[in-house]
């Protein structure tokens, strides 16, 4: 089981992951975006340290995640903030009143932050958003904790599965958002949310 300990040492681990890859960040959105991605992800970041720090008792792992989910909205209003926001607010829904969680429970929780990032930013598939990484990472968590395998070897297979859809969108041109203003020069850059998604897998699973 999942206790909410566990959830609080996962969410540590991505702070540091989006700490840790800000400049880079900031480098890849320069090229398709207004160059904020980093920023953005230094203030993610930072909110959530404040979050842990406040809730350090807070067993209740559904709103633990929430409480998480509102804090990033207040401190990073921009568009990669409020995905993730509402991302996490949907699923520490799916946890309410919950102290520990299952592995078949953190892949519900997954797909509902997958759903809600799909309706907020209006993306689909193969519009060269974090959505071509995260729908594939979600689907093959989902398929490994179903096929019985255990959450480390889920964890990795939903990175393989994250860098793999990083790379299928590398060539397309971005359909959505401001780096869709850039147009053909997308072509062949890699996407700024799929790269965040891949840090953040990266630190989670380490």
């Amino acid at each position: 089981m999942i206790t909410a300990s566990d959830v609080k040492s996962a969410f540590s681990r991505a702070a540091d992951a989006l700490r840790e890859n800000s400049d880079y960040l900031v480098e890849l959105d320069q090229q398709l975006g207004d160059g904020d991605l980093g920023i953005t992800a230094l203030k993610i970041a930072g909110a959530l340290d404040e979050h842990l720090s406040q809730n350090q008792n807070e067993s209740d792992i559904g709103k633990f995640i929430m409480g998480a989910g509102m804090k990033i909205n207040s401190a990073a209003p921009s568009t990669m903030g409020s995905l993730l926001a509402i991302a996490l607010m949907r699923m520490g829904k799916t946890a309410k009143d919950h102290n520990e969680i299952d592995d078949k429970t953190l892949a519900e929780m997954l797909g509902a932050a997958t759903s809600a990032i799909q309706e907020k930013g209006k993306a689909k598939l193969g519009d060269k958003t974090i959505l071509d990484a995260l729908i594939p990472a979600t689907n093959a968590f989902a398929d490994a904790i179903n096929q019985g395998k255990t959450l480390q070897e889920a964890g990795k297979l939903m990175l393989d599965a994250a860098e793999a859809g990083l790379e299928s969108a590398t060539p397309l041109r971005s359909q959505v958002g401001r780096a869709s203003w850039v147009g053909d020069r997308t072509e062949g850059k890699i996407d700024p949310g799929c790269a965040l998604l891949v840090c953040v897998i990266k630190g989670l699973i380490s």
